[in-house]
């Protein structure tokens, strides 16, 4: 909901631009013409592919096409959040979002209300940010670092639950980047040019030729260095507007069992363990998402019964705003905000 009171519920894109977000959120071509690729796999012309990118990242939809990173395999990165007076918010969530290590930044229904995520080239750069931020805004504040992932795809299926293909838990280990692999990092960060040849122009901001980058890429997928390459998208835009945390308080010898059923379910998006903070002793955390409230809590309310989370205490944060939204930069600074929406 917006200040302005209710809206009215997105409809989906239709034909080839549903096809486009739903299709083609992984498995990007490797091909040094990669919108031509895709272009033969939907009937239609390469520069109707651009244009409609182009038209759909225009209006928001889609936020980039572009490479998703692996939490932990680079860099350094966590989930933390802000018990924040209400009348202080909008200013705190500004300062908040002014740093570029802060890809996204949410209000949530709880005391603890301003979520955000933070990314850096390591860990002692992070630790720095979350510090300022402490000093800057003066609020309680609890860090959540991943401990375990069961399912972190970032897909987001348009289709009916359950059409996403499920991943298990990924490799946790960092991985050093070669000067010109940080120098190709940095250059994907913003997403691929819309340009018959974007590989071209990525190589020539890396310096790499066109072949190079190509192989850089195959190689980070295949290690699990980048979780997907693709059309990425953003759910608000797509009417997709209930988005809750849900998280719970289990026991340390369960968890992990509890989280990979989890994880398995229909409708769950992201699954993962994270530590607990002082004031917060929430371990277990998945996220919903639905085009109305009270679809994502009837889903919660199903998958909580069939995983037996019935009797581990528990939360439910909603967003309310988003204040910031962006691919995460861990090699490069200046992330840009995006508008704050309900």
């Amino acid at each position: 909901m917006s200040a302005a009171g209710p809206e009215a519920l997105a409809p989906l894109p239709t034909g080839l631009d549903f096809r486009l977000l739903n299709e083609f959120q992984r498995g990007f071509p490797l091909d040094a013409r990669p919108y031509a690729q895709l272009a033969g796999k939907l009937e239609c012309t390469e520069a109707d592919v651009l244009a409609r990118l182009a038209r759909l990242a225009a209006a928001g939809t889609v936020s980039r096409v572009g490479a998703v990173f692996a939490p932990g395999r680079v860099g350094a990165s966590t989930l933390a959040a802000l018990a924040v007076p209400p009348e202080r918010l909008d200013a705190v969530a500004a300062l908040v979002s002014a740093h570029a290590e802060v890809n996204h930044n949410y209000e949530r229904e709880h005391r603890f209300n301003l979520w955000y995520v933070a990314a850096a080239a390591d860990g002692a750069a992070l630790a720095r940010v979350l510090g300022d931020i402490a000093r800057e805004t003066a609020c309680e504040a609890i860090v959540a670092p991943l401990v375990t992932e069961y399912h972190i795809d970032l897909g987001f299926d348009l289709g009916p639950q359950g059409g996403r293909t499920r991943h298990g838990p990924g490799s946790r280990a960092a991985r050093v980047l070669a000067p010109a692999e940080r120098r190709l990092m940095q250059a994907l960060e913003g997403g691929l040019p819309l340009v018959a040849r974007p590989y071209l122009g990525l190589g020539a901001a890396a310096g790499l030729d066109e072949g190079e980058v190509l192989a850089t890429l195959a190689r980070w997928l295949a290690e699990g260095l980048v979780k997907r390459l693709g059309v990425i998208v953003r759910h608000h835009e797509l009417g997709y507007r209930a988005n809750a945390m849900c998280v719970w308080d289990v026991p340390d010898a369960a968890v992990d069992a509890l989280g990979a059923r989890l994880a398995g379910m229909a409708g769950v998006n992201l699954c993962y363990r994270r530590r607990r903070d002082a004031g917060w002793n929430y371990n277990l955390y998945c996220m919903l998402h639905g085009r109305d409230r009270s679809a994502v809590l009837a889903r919660l309310a199903a998958l909580s019964s069939e995983c037996g989370l019935t009797q581990h205490a528990g939360a439910v944060l909603f967003s309310c705003r988003r204040f910031k939204q962006c691919g995460a930069r861990y090699a490069a600074g200046g992330a840009r905000a995006e508008p704050a929406h309900a």
